[in-house]
C-alpha cells in the first residue's frame, strides 16, 4: 500500500491512487445510483442548502445589490462548507487506515464518466426506436432547456453539446482541481458547479443572487475546459470517424462564439472532430435566439453522430485516466506535488 506522508506521520492511502481507482471503477460499474436511492447523494446535500438560502435571502422586494451581497455570501458560505467537509474526509484517508474506503466512495459518486455516457447514449437508443417524442424525453434529462422545440436534428446537437460541454464540466474539471488541491479542492469545485446550475441564471430573478455563484464558475473552469478541448482533440487521433486538425482548428476559431467563456472550446474541438456543426440559433416558446454556429459542418446531427460522439467522450476518458497515471508515477516516484 502506498502512502502519502503531509506532515510526517501519516499512513492512510495515497490520494492520487485513490483518483486512479475511482476512475476505473466509475468507468466499470458507474456512480452507484442504488446507494443513492437510500442515501442523499452529496450533491443533492448542497442543492438543498442551496434551495434555502435562495429561499431566505432572495426575494423579490430586496435592492439587485442587497441581492448580489447576498448571494456572495451564500456563496461563501457553501464553499467554506464544502472545503471543511472535504478537509475533514482527507483527514480520515490519511490518518486511518480505512478511511480511504470513504473518499474513495465519494471520489466515485462525484465523477460522471459512465453516467454522462449512459444518459446521452439513452437519446441516440430513443430517437432510433422512438422518433422525437421519445427523443425529446430523453434530452430532456440532460439540457436545461425545454426541449419541445427541438426538431430530430436538434435533439442530436442537443445531446452531443451536452456531452461535449460536461466532459469538461463533469470529467475533466473534477479531476483538475483534485490532483491540485485534494478532495477539499473537488468538493469545492463541485459545489460551485452546483450553486451556478441552480442560481447562475442571467434573469429577473437570479442575474443579481446569482452573479459571484456564475462568475466564479467560469473561473474555475477556464483552464479545465481547455484542457478538455485538448482532450478531445487528441482523442480524435484515435477515433476513425474523427479528424484531429478540424477539431483544433474549428476550437480555436469559434470557441470565443460561444456565449459562455469556457463551453465553446470542447463543444469546439467535438465539432470539428465530427464535422458539425453545433449551437447556433435556439427557438423557445416566444422567441428565438439567434446564437452563431459552432463548426461549419452539417446542422442536421442524428443518432449516428451521437454514437460518434459517445466514442470520442470514451477515448477522452481514457486520455483523461492516462494523464492521472503519468502524474501518480511522477507523484510516487519523483515525489511531485
Amino acid at each position: 500500500m502506498f502512502t502519502f506522508d503531509i506532515i510526517g506521520q501519516n499512513s492512510g492511502f495515497d490520494p492520487f491512487i485513490l483518483l486512479l481507482l475511482a476512475l476505473i471503477l466509475d468507468a466499470a460499474v458507474g456512480g452507484m445510483g442504488f446507494v443513492f436511492k437510500v442515501l442523499p447523494h452529496p450533491v443533492v446535500c448542497v442543492g438543498k442548502m442551496i434551495s434555502w438560502f435562495d429561499a431566505k435571502l432572495n426575494r423579490a422586494n430586496r435592492s439587485s445589490v442587497d441581492r448580489a451581497f447576498r448571494g456572495a455570501l451564500t456563496v461563501v458560505i457553501i464553499i467554506v462548507f464544502a472545503g471543511a467537509v472535504g478537509v475533514g474526509v482527507q483527514w480520515l484517508t490519511l490518518n486511518n487506515t480505512f478511511g480511504w474506503f470513504l473518499e474513495l466512495f465519494l471520489l466515485i459518486a462525484l465523477l460522471a464518466q459512465r453516467e454522462l455516457y449512459g444518459a446521452v447514449h439513452r437519446v441516440a437508443v430513443a430517437l432510433k426506436t422512438g422518433g422525437l417524442p421519445a427523443g425529446r424525453i430523453a434530452v430532456g434529462h440532460i439540457v436545461g432547456r425545454d426541449p419541445a422545440f427541438l426538431d430530430k436534428h436538434g435533439v442530436a446537437r442537443a445531446s452531443i453539446e451536452s456531452l461535449a460541454e460536461n466532459f469538461s464540466d463533469g470529467v475533466v474539471a473534477p479531476v483538475f482541481w483534485y490532483v491540485l488541491f485534494g478532495l477539499p479542492g473537488l468538493f469545492i469545485y463541485k459545489a460551485v458547479n452546483t450553486l451556478d446550475s441552480m442560481i447562475g441564471y442571467r434573469n429577473e430573478k437570479y442575474s443579481a443572487f446569482g452573479f459571484t455563484a456564475a462568475k466564479l464558475d467560469d473561473v474555475l473552469n477556464l483552464f479545465a475546459s481547455r484542457l478538455a478541448g485538448i482532450i478531445l482533440t487528441l482523442a480524435a487521433l484515435m477515433s476513425p470517424r474523427a479528424n484531429p486538425v478540424r477539431a483544433f482548428v474549428t476550437m480555436w476559431r469559434d470557441a470565443s462564439k460561444h456565449k459562455s467563456p469556457n463551453a465553446g472550446w470542447p463543444e469546439g474541438a467535438m465539432a470539428g472532430a465530427l464535422n458539425l456543426a453545433l449551437a447556433g440559433p435556439r427557438k423557445y416558446s416566444q422567441h428565438t435566439q439567434n446564437d452563431p454556429w459552432i463548426g461549419r459542418g452539417t446542422a442536421k446531427a442524428t443518432e449516428t453522430d451521437i454514437e460518434r460522439a459517445l466514442y470520442l467522450y470514451v477515448v477522452g476518458c481514457l486520455i483523461n485516466v492516462l494523464i492521472v497515471a503519468v502524474v501518480t508515477m511522477f507523484h510516487l516516484h519523483a515525489g511531485w506535488f
